[in-house]
C-alpha cells in the first residue's frame, strides 16, 4: 500500500522524467480493482498475473518471511526498463514509503 500510494502520489514527477509505471501482482482483477478503489484510484495500470506468468518470468516469486511464518509471494522488486525493452536497473531492496526517491537516484 505504501509503494503503490508513493508512486501514485509522485507519478507526475515519474512520468516528467520519461518513466511509465506498471504494477503488478498475483491479486485477481476484483481484488486490485478494491484495493486501487480504496485509494482513490492509481494513475497507472495494475496487471493481475494471476498465473503468475510475468512474476515468474521476471523471477519474483519467492521464499517471504513476516511476523515468524515464511509463505510463497512475491518479492517486492522494481524494474527499470529501457524504451529498447532492456533492463537497466533492479531496484532489489524497495523502500516503500520513499520508492519514487530510489527510482530517481542514478
Amino acid at each position: 500500500t505504501a509503494q503503490a500510494c508513493n508512486l501514485s502520489e509522485n507519478f507526475s514527477s515519474l512520468t516528467e522524467q520519461g518513466f511509465s509505471i506498471i504494477g503488478v501482482s498475483a491479486d485477481k482483477i476484483k481484488s486490485q480493482s478494491s484495493f486501487s478503489s480504496k485509494f482513490g484510484g492509481f494513475p497507472y495500470p495494475l496487471l493481475a498475473d494471476t498465473e503468475k506468468k510475468v512474476i515468474n518470468s521476471f523471477g519474483v516469486w519467492g521464499r517471504k518471511k513476516f511476523m515468524g511464518k515464511e509463505y510463497d509471494g512475491i518479492l517486492r522488486t522494481t524494474f527499470i526498463i529501457d524504451e529498447n525493452l532492456k533492463i537497466i536497473r533492479v531496484i532489489d531492496k524497495v523502500k516503500t514509503k520513499d520508492h519514487t526517491k530510489q527510482i530517481l537516484e542514478d
